[in-house]
């Protein structure tokens, strides 16, 4: 999400979600010549405003009920149709103004229309709208196509909506890739204010929307999507973070629950301690069954036991940071992006041999072309250092406002990453020796806790076993936590089941959205 949807300020794991997927995003690279394309196969990307005017709230909004009544005007773009929905900067005050919520639909293409289905495909961060021709093409099933109109938005703070900004792509771009070693409490605190400073470059540039891109505010948003586009229940899938959006909406709204589908699920009742904990394991996870798998057949580039070669996928990282890998085209691989580039590949096993490669060229030629692609794909960056969407700060800025950050000392960091590194020894650091959004210009009030939704309808919740960014165990709690959660197990390597899953988690999820049958108890595929 990688993901994380970890709090982390330094996003060294964000959530790629099902949009990110190795077989729709690496697919434009080529399985020869990995020639960065402008774009990802089934994404469109949203170019972020350099003028800031995309946070200025709009004039208020009578009456919360007035918002419900709004009449959407609908125009054509390609195949769909596009509109913008207004909601309250802050659901609590109408005073302070309007957002806008950019949504596209993509019409039911049968007579016997179920209604709507809203679609997220994780993040946070992510646009929904980028998402929409992915789905459309490669995951929905002709009869869902045939019954429901697909409508994807982009949350809050992210793509097309009214966004985050913080400033031009050069100081992102020095936030985002640069090495930040931490082996001091003067480290520490110099990262701290690195973080404080372009938080308030964040904060200058989006005004008060910065301290409203909550998932409490998202999932109010959902339920203003609903109304208008004339549903009386919300039929939702939501893939990684997405299910953290909807599980929040069904915990606020149950009675208006309709068809749920939650795939790669998230704990709500995790700290960002056990979040980042659980995730770093998931990624040990991830390697060692890529390095199994690599080592079992040919041309692998690492040697020796299972163990050796994911201490050589370290040192990789290591070298790249001790002496960054030239990149082919004027540009340089450092840790970060070394790391970036390997985690990406891990979203979904048919990336591996992207993977394999990229070790390969590292340590036969000690260059990191390949890297430097991967890296700039995770990134949403093109070879440049132009960002091609604002995910990556949406990101953190939604995340330090759902999960209370602690200020410790450098010597409780240490004690803390000597407890994720003890079950990811390869990359625990990468998850745990960072400044978090205790720095950031606005703070978390949330209180993490369990969401039953009583009284909701049935809600499907999906889990991965060799998920590493929602480890199969969140998928688990959160199907034992809603009062009307059922849980279906995909036994697979890779972030999300749906859409990657094969016929049989495709017939569960579209027997679920078609007839309303939610697999039996214990259902595997």
């Amino acid at each position: 999400m990688p993901l994380s949807v970890e709090p982390v300020v330094h996003p060294a794991h964000r959530d790629r979600s099902a949009r990110r997927s190795a077989r729709a995003a690496l697919a434009s690279l080529g399985a020869l010549t990995l020639l960065l394309s402008g774009c990802a196969a089934g994404k469109v990307q949203s170019t972020p405003s350099e003028s800031g005017a995309g946070a200025t709230a709009g004039a208020p909004a009578d009456s919360i009920d007035a918002l419900y009544a709004q009449q959407v005007e609908w125009s054509d773009c390609g195949e769909d149709e596009c509109a913008t929905v207004a909601a309250p900067l802050d659901w609590d005050d109408l005073s302070l103004g309007t957002i806008e919520l950019a949504v596209q639909r993509h019409a039911a293409t049968g007579a016997d229309r179920m209604g709507s289905l809203l679609l997220n495909p994780g993040g946070p961060g992510q646009s929904g709208i980028g998402f929409l021709g992915y789905a459309v093409s490669d995951i929905f099933g002709a009869e869902v196509l045939s019954a429901y109109d697909i409508v994807a938005f982009d949350p809050r703070g992210t793509g097309d909506s009214t966004a985050v900004q913080c400033g031009g792509d050069a100081l992102i771009d020095e936030y985002l890739t640069q090495d930040v070693e931490i082996e001091s409490q003067e480290d520490l605190d110099a990262a701290r204010a690195r973080v404080a400073a372009v938080g308030q470059a964040c904060l200058e540039a989006t005004g008060d929307l910065l301290g409203h891109v909550d998932t409490v505010s998202a999932a109010k948003d959902l339920d203003l999507l609903r109304a208008v586009v004339g549903d009386e229940k919300l039929n939702y899938l939501g893939y990684s973070y997405g299910t953290f959006l909807g599980a929040t909406y069904a915990g606020l709204f149950p009675e208006n629950v309709g068809r749920f589908v939650l795939d790669g699920a998230l704990d709500p009742s995790m700290s960002n301690d056990q979040l980042s904990l659980e995730q770093a394991e998931g990624f040990e996870t991830a390697v060692r069954a890529y390095v199994t798998d690599c080592q079992a057949g040919s041309g692998c580039p690492l040697t020796g036991t299972v163990d050796e070669g994911m201490q050589q996928i370290r040192q990789v990282v290591d070298r790249a940071e001790a002496r960054p890998l030239d990149a082919g085209d004027g540009t340089t691989v450092n840790g970060t992006l070394a790391f970036y580039g390997i985690i990406v590949t891990l979203y979904d096993d048919s990336s591996w041999p992207y993977l394999t490669q990229a070790l390969t060229e590292v340590v036969t030629q000690n260059t990191g072309g390949t890297l430097a692609q991967l890296a700039n794909l995770y990134l949403d960056r093109t070879a440049d250092g132009a960002y091609t969407s604002n995910a990556m700060m949406a990101f953190t800025a939604i995340n330090c406002l759902d999960y209370p950050s602690v200020e410790r000392s450098y010597d409780e960091l240490l004690e803390v990453a000597a407890e994720v590194e003890a079950v990811a020894p390869t990359f625990g650091d990468q998850f745990a020796l960072a400044a978090g959004c205790e720095s950031w210009p606005v703070t978390s009030t949330r209180e993490p806790a369990p969401i039953t939704a009583e009284g909701a309808g049935p809600i499907l919740v999906i889990g991965t076993t060799g998920d590493p960014a929602t480890p199969y165990r969140w998928a688990e709690a959160l199907a034992d936590q809603l009062e009307s959660g059922h849980l279906l197990t995909w036994d697979g390597e890779g972030h999300t089941a749906y859409g990657r899953g094969g016929a049989c988690v495709a017939d569960a999820v579209e027997g679920y959205l078609l007839d309303g049958e939610v697999p039996a108890d214990g259902a595997a595929c």
